[in-house]
Formats: structure tokens, C-alpha cells, sequence
């Protein structure tokens, strides 16, 4: 019995180890990576928050739909990411329809083929929460004599008031 134990002891001491592949850093890789590809792959809703503007604060829990997009900020006025004009000049004019967000918003509305009759163009006014009501007024008119009946002012989403 003793030789037994002799003789494991000695091919255990002989038998070399190859070292294995340990897996299990490249499995944790593996499910990071996967989580970070699923969470970032799902459709964004919301609208980006530019960092040139602050938005207000609001507790509406819908989101909004895919429109065109208006952005105010304090020197331009973009629409889907286009200068058509400058902030102070449209402030400053006596008109309440400003002809180039009118003249674009049409051209965006050419370019998107609705399929219900009863859908509505929409656009969204992503505006700094310190620009001039007077401003907006002009902007929502413009929309309107461009034919977009649904305007939505985007804002961030804060919690309810009881919370």
C-alpha cells in the first residue's frame, strides 16, 4: 500500500500540467459587451438635449414621435440641424410669419411621404427655456402657414409633484 502511494506521488510529480484557457474573463467580456450592444442599439425616442440650450422641466409622461425638428438657440434658429435664420434678426422683425422656416418647413414636408389622411405633419421647438415667448409665437405661426397643425415644445422630463 505504501508503494502505491509512492509511485502516485511520483508520476503526479512526472505528469506535467499544460495550463488551460481560463474562460471566464473572456465570458465576462462576452456579456458586457452584449448588454452594451442591446442597450444601445434600441430605437432613441427621445430627442438628443443639445448642449447649447436648457430645456424646461416638465412631468408629461408621453414621448414624442418622430417629427421635424426645430431647434432655438440663443444666435440661429436650425431646422433638422440647418441654419435658416438668425435669432436676433427674427426677434427683431415685426412680422409674425417668418418666410424662411416657412419656405423649409415646406420643403420638409415635400420630402416625407404621409400615409394616413387623417395624420398631420408634426414638429418639434427644442427652445432654450430663456428664449422670448414672442419668439416662439412667431416660430408656431410660421409652422401653422406651413401647414403643420401638431407643434409640441420639447422639454426635459422631471418627476411628478407628489414625488
Amino acid at each position: 500500500m505504501r508503494h502505491d502511494s509512492r509511485r502516485m506521488k511520483r508520476m503526479a510529480r512526472n505528469h506535467k500540467k499544460t495550463p488551460g484557457m481560463n474562460l471566464t474573463s473572456l465570458m465576462d467580456v462576452f456579456t458586457i459587451l452584449v448588454f452594451f450592444l442591446l442597450t444601445n442599439s434600441a430605437s432613441d425616442e427621445a430627442l438628443q438635449n443639445p448642449k447649447v440650450i436648457t430645456l424646461p422641466a416638465s412631468v408629461v409622461e408621453t414621448k414624442p414621435k418622430e417629427t421635424v425638428v426645430i431647434l432655438v438657440t440663443p444666435e440661429n434658429i436650425l431646422i433638422q440641424g440647418k441654419v435658416v435664420a438668425d435669432t436676433p434678426d427674427v426677434v427683431n422683425r415685426q412680422a409674425n410669419i417668418i418666410e424662411e422656416i416657412k419656405n423649409e418647413l415646406e420643403l420638409q414636408r415635400s420630402r416625407t411621404l404621409v400615409t394616413d389622411e387623417e395624420e398631420l405633419p408634426e414638429v418639434n421647438i427644442l427652445a432654450d427655456r430663456r428664449a422670448q415667448f414672442s419668439l416662439l409665437k412667431k416660430i408656431m405661426s410660421s409652422c401653422t402657414s406651413a401647414g403643420y397643425a401638431k407643434i409640441s415644445l420639447a422639454v426635459i422630463q422631471k418627476s411628478s409633484q407628489g414625488q
